[in-house]
């Protein structure tokens, strides 16, 4: 008989924990047995000589979970009538593996009776549908398939799991993670590992800050986007003033330039009554000279206008971006 060791107590607890909202599934009624180091009596007698074989773990469907709501020291065939669906063996050493796998019959070639095989009592007498070997050393899986009330050995799918149907689950050997330190799990028939508890709190408390992280981060690109919308707005009403005073610019220069015509408006009555020659070529020079300044004056105002234009041009062109920004950060 195998010992029951630290491996098998954690190995067997996490499988029963983590397909427990299965079975809760599968059985709405609660009618279904899981049995841990318990022993099956797969026959009765007065006084057993072989009549018991201790599995690490196995399930039974359609029975009440313990005779008379209290807890099954043993599984009896003979009282139950139903077999497990499955069974599994975990085998820490190289004899344990001999013994899960014993194919010797209950009667020798003689005919005398003899301790049968394990492998034997339950391909020929218990007939569970699936068992498994797993041996803890090297994290190596067998596992065997009942058809036509012989075992036939299965091939892993292409995850590494065994599908167990009726189940609706696979079981398999997982390569470990920051979840579990125990290798053999079970998958939903998608390749979902199925959690304990633990593991599930574990995964909401991650989930919850990475969703908190994120969230600060979106509310910190959101406070940047603000902030790069008011600098930009900033930079409109400052080029919005500059426009104004080059606006300004350009009426008073404006104002000069007809100053400069009503001049030389009066300059030209000048000459119409002047009878000195050079006295009239000189205020006709000066009022020439005054239009030019005015038109120079008129054409700086408005290259500063120009200016102040595609300055604020290109600051409504940065706050439209800081707006499309600001858009994108809070959609993501």
């Amino acid at each position: 008989m195998q010992k029951r060791n630290f491996f098998t107590r954690s190995q067997t607890s996490i499988l029963t924990e983590s397909i427990g909202p299965v079975l809760k599934r599968l059985h709405p009624d609660g009618q279904y047995a899981i049995g841990q180091d318990c022993p099956i009596y797969w026959r009765e007698t007065i006084l057993p000589r072989f009549p018991t074989r201790v599995h690490n773990w196995f399930y039974v469907p359609n029975v009440p979970p313990g005779p008379n709501g209290e807890i099954r020291p043993s599984y009896e065939m003979w009282r139950e009538y139903q077999a497990p669906l499955i069974a599994l063996e975990f085998s820490p050493s190289w004899g344990d593996i001999e013994e899960a796998r014993d194919t010797t019959p209950l009667f020798a070639a003689d005919g005398a009776e003899q301790e049968p095989g394990k492998f034997w009592v339950y391909e020929k007498i218990i007939r569970i549908p699936y068992y498994g070997i797993f041996q803890s050393s090297n994290n190596q899986l067998e596992f065997y398939h009942l058809v036509d009330f012989v075992y036939h050995k299965l091939e892993p799918n292409s995850r590494g799991h065994y599908p167990i149907e009726p189940l609706e689950v696979e079981l398999g050997v997982s390569p470990g993670n920051s979840w579990n330190k125990l290798p053999l799990r079970w998958w939903d028939l998608q390749g979902n590992l199925l959690l304990t508890d633990s593991e599930r709190a574990s995964l909401e408390r991650r989930r919850t800050f990475e969703a908190e992280a994120r969230a600060q981060k979106a509310e910190a690109r959101v406070q940047g986007a603000e902030a790069r919308v008011q600098e930009a707005e900033a930079r409109a009403r400052k080029a919005e003033a500059r426009v104004q005073e080059a606006e300004a610019r350009a009426q008073e220069a404006e104002a000069r330039v007809q100053e400069a015509v009503d001049k030389a408006a009066r300059l030209a009555e000048k000459l119409r009554v002047c009878v000195d020659p050079d006295a009239a070529e000189a205020l006709a020079r000066e009022a020439e000279a005054r239009i030019q300044e005015a038109e120079a004056r008129a054409q700086e105002a408005e290259a500063r206008i120009q200016e102040a234009e595609a300055r604020a041009q290109e600051a409504e062109a940065r706050a439209q971006e800081a707006e499309a920004a600001h858009f994108r950060d809070c959609i993501e």
